[in-house]
């Protein structure tokens, strides 16, 4: 019984299992059918598109080569219009040519007329001219000669009486003329005695500071004298000690700096560098204040601040005994007051004056004489020409071109003659100490040189890199030669020479 139940089942399961692969297959046979069907109307729709991109094409072709056949036919119409153009302009001028042909040939019919004309009047003067000679017995150029001689013997009686009256009229209002103005302008310029000296005084609180300054072994006196270039005496003069140094830029930053450090009681070699360094940037600004100051005095406006600059180091330089700014200031009054005399522009003369000697504050570097190179400079600085030529000329170096250069050259020449204006001894001990400083400074490897001691001794301070102990040796012998063939000095000069290595670092 059981066993009839599973067989039943099992045939049960049989018959369910086919009836379902039969349905299977019909569902499956359906949507194949329904697949072919939907993919034979994509492939009808890509044909029907294809036939309108392409009917869409060729109208666009179509259309393009319509357009392309016009603009052809449009171009060959402007070509077929410039050419008749071109054509027409071509006709007109063959037939301007032909007319200027025609005119061509008529002017050559005329000029053949002309000299034939020409040659029959030429021919005529010439039988006129045989026959005045011949009627005159003289010759055409005898003639001329004559004619020339005459005038000129005439002119030349006038031209000595005009010139000898002018000359005498002109030498006698001249010279009173010229008498009064200079002695009206030195009057009227009010200017100091020469009191420049090659030494300066600093005053001491106390004998005990004479040590302090001289230092343990001297070390604080050397390195002072070694930093600043001068010479500072000790001697027993009461609290005062004195800076000698030919240099008056150098002997004020010294001199400053010792009071300073006489102040402020701290003196060993360190802070004197640094104080040294302070003061030099200090007198820069004191150059700076003087050259404003002078051109203010002067009455002189629109200097470049360049050349305010340049002016004001005239304070520190000497020419002959006499302070280079104290003579610019003055030359400049002076050159102003014959200016206004003789009416010449008063402007031009006084800046002019003011700046005739501005050469003199630059140092040995620069090549030329102080006329050329202050000349140069203010030109360099855009200075008014007139004023650059005066500066150029008051040496007649170059040719003076206004009548203020010889002003200035006037000028000039009564500031530096005046009664105690100048002194020759000190120009010419001052002249040999910068001669000693320029040549040492000649030789490759010194850093700095400094004539002190009155110019018995030139101190020497060489770059340690380039000049060994043994080389130091060689460029003292070396430059103690040189001084005795080209210098003429007293007594014996001194040749040290400073070889100082000195390294730095910095702890952070």
């Amino acid at each position: 019984m059981e066993g009839n139940q599973n067989l039943r089942l099992i045939i049960e399961l049989i018959s369910a299992v086919v009836v379902a692969v039969g349905i299977g297959f019909f569902i499956a046979k359906a949507k194949t059918k329904q697949i072919l069907q939907k993919s034979e109307q994509v492939i009808q729709e890509s044909h029907e598109a294809a036939r309108d991109i392409e009917l869409r094409a060729r109208d666009a072709a179509l259309k393009i080569k319509q357009d392309a056949e016009a603009e052809i036919s449009r171009r060959r119409s402007e070509l077929s219009r410039e050419e008749d153009r071109i054509q027409s302009r071509r006709a007109s001028l063959d037939q301007r040519y032909e007319r200027i042909e025609q005119r061509e040939n008529n002017l050559n019919k005329r000029q053949s007329s002309i000299d034939k004309r020409m040659n029959e009047v030429e021919t005529l003067f010439q039988q006129e001219m045989e026959k005045l000679q011949q009627i005159s017995h003289v010759t055409t150029e005898q003639a001329k000669e004559i004619l020339l001689q005459e005038v000129e013997k005439e002119a030349r009686g006038d031209m000595a009486r005009i010139y000898r009256q002018i000359e005498a009229d002109a030498r006698a209002e001249g010279d009173k003329r010229a008498r009064e103005i200079i002695t009206e302008a030195v009057q009227r310029v009010a200017s100091d005695q020469v009191a420049q000296i090659t030494s300066s005084t600093v005053s001491l609180p106390n004998e005990e500071m004479k040590g302090r300054i001289v230092g343990r072994n001297g070390r604080n006196i050397r390195a002072f004298e070694q930093a600043a270039g001068v010479d500072i005496i000790v001697d027993d003069t009461p609290e005062a000690v004195t800076i000698s140094c030919f240099d008056p830029t150098r002997r004020e930053i010294a001199r400053r700096a010792l009071q300073r450090l006489i102040d402020d009681g701290r003196i060993h070699p360190a802070h004197i560098e640094k104080i040294l360094a302070e003061e030099k940037k200090e007198v820069e600004k004191v150059i700076e204040e003087a050259g404003e100051e002078a051109a203010f005095d002067a009455g002189v406006a629109g200097i470049p601040p360049q050349v305010l600059n340049m002016l004001g180091r005239l304070k520190f330089r000497t020419s002959f005994g006499q302070n280079q700014l104290s003579h610019a200031g003055e030359t400049a009054r002076i050159a102003a007051l014959i200016a206004s005399e003789i009416g010449g522009d008063v402007e031009i003369a006084k800046a002019a004056g003011l700046l005739h000697d501005i050469g003199k504050a630059m140092d040995h570097n620069v090549e030329g004489t102080h006329a050329l190179i202050g000349a140069e400079f203010c030109k360099r600085n855009r200075v008014n020409e007139a004023v650059v030529n005066a500066i150029a000329s008051h040496h007649h170096e170059e040719d003076q071109k206004t009548l203020e250069a010889v002003i200035v050259e006037a000028a000039d020449a009564i500031s530096g003659a005046r009664p105690g204006a100048r002194r020759e001894n000190l120009e010419q001990y001052i002249k040999r100490l910068k001669t000693l400083e320029e040549m040492a400074n000649s030789y490759e490897g010194v850093s700095q040189a400094f004539a002190i001691q009155a110019g018995r001794e030139v101190r020497i301070i060489v770059e340690p890199e380039k000049i060994d102990d043994l080389e130091a040796t060689r460029l003292a012998r070396d430059i103690a030669k040189n001084i005795e063939e080209t210098m003429q000095y007293p007594g014996q000069i001194r040749v040290t020479v400073i070889r100082e290595m000195r390294v730095v670092d910095f702890a952070k």
